[in-house]
């Protein structure tokens, strides 16, 4: 298992790659080096990489594979529409004890950390609805909030506590978003360039988090508060909660400065979409935002470890942003 010093010190390669242009990923000297007919366009020490995002289609060889797996690297595949296909992430395998007590949970046990992931996502994204109201509406959008703690606390099962964060995450988005022509959250569908952003977004955040649960030895397909369902990794998607406000902020942050322009996108039958020379740009915004912010990540999913594997002497963790 990875330590947080050791986990300061590691970095994210984005690879994108362009048709026609044979690409190839190759261990170098203790570099993984990624290459371009044959030219060197990026490289990064082994010891320092954690990850390595692939868009697109290049060569790499089964010795790659193996010594990523050595150095616990793990590798994302992404399609040109940032939607992920496939991967090969480090896992620290055989922790039946941690493994036990994931089963083990009740439902009573599994409602309650539920809550508590849910009253920490809205309270973060009632920071950023605050910094983004004038004084009025600060004032309302804090009663509102007050009110939905309220109701989160004395929920009674999961379809009534999703129906909760749904119903703020409507009022939410409207908030922060209103500036800028804001219809509806509309995920995959990418029918406006703040819903392809916010899935592009959601996609690096989620497999950063589901790679931390897995180094910690979670069997990320069982979830407390979103349940078991086929392929789907519902305890990344339980971590990464309080964290999707992260990528919310960057969004704004950019459309504020104009460095999000939509004569970079193509619209093909309804849907919003990059191309092959705009991905990096838009990869490096929410790339930079998880190095940022990668050590409180890390020791939210820390003390998420510990909980579960002693919840008496280790509480819940909560992420507050600073």
């Amino acid at each position: 298992m990875i330590s947080l010093p050791d986990f300061k010190e590691k970095q994210i390669l984005f690879v994108n790659t362009e048709w026609g242009k044979p690409s190839h990923l190759r261990f170098y000297n203790d570099n993984i080096v990624f290459e371009k007919e044959r030219k060197i366009v990026d490289r990064v020490s082994v010891h320092k990489a954690f990850a390595v995002f692939i868009c697109g289609d290049l060569s790499l060889t089964t010795n790659f594979l193996k010594q990523a797996k050595e150095h616990g690297v793990s590798i994302f595949f992404l399609k040109n529409n940032f939607e992920m296909y496939g991967g090969l992430a480090t896992t620290a395998e055989g922790h039946y004890l941690l493994r036990m007590k994931q089963y083990g949970l009740s439902e009573k046990e599994q409602l309650e950390m539920a809550k508590m992931i849910v009253l920490n996502k809205l309270t973060n994204q009632n920071s950023l609805m605050q910094e983004r109201s004038d004084k009025e509406v600060c004032f309302k959008n804090q009663a509102v909030f007050e009110e939905y703690v309220k109701k989160v606390k004395n929920v009674k099962n999961q379809e009534e506590l999703l129906g909760l964060e749904g119903n703020f995450s409507r009022q939410y988005f409207s908030c922060i978003f209103n500036d800028f022509k804001w219809r509806r959250r509309a995920p995959r569908t990418k029918e406006d360039i703040i819903n392809f952003l916010m899935d592009m977004g959601y996609t690096f955040l989620f497999n950063f988090v589901d790679s931390l649960l897995r180094l910690h030895g979670f069997d990320t397909y069982k979830g407390f508060y979103h349940k078991l369902f086929f392929q789907r990794r519902s305890l990344a998607c339980d971590v990464m909660e309080p964290f999707r406000f992260l990528i919310d902020k960057k969004i704004i942050k950019y459309l504020n400065l104009k460095q999000i322009d939509e004569k970079d996108f193509n619209i093909v039958n309804g849907s919003y979409q990059l191309p092959f020379d705009k991905n990096s740009k838009y990869a490096s915004l929410f790339l930079s935002c998880l190095m940022e912010q990668k050590e409180p990540i890390f020791d939210f999913v820390h003390s998420f470890y510990r909980h579960t594997m002693d919840d008496k002497n280790n509480p819940f963790p909560v992420y507050n942003f600073k």
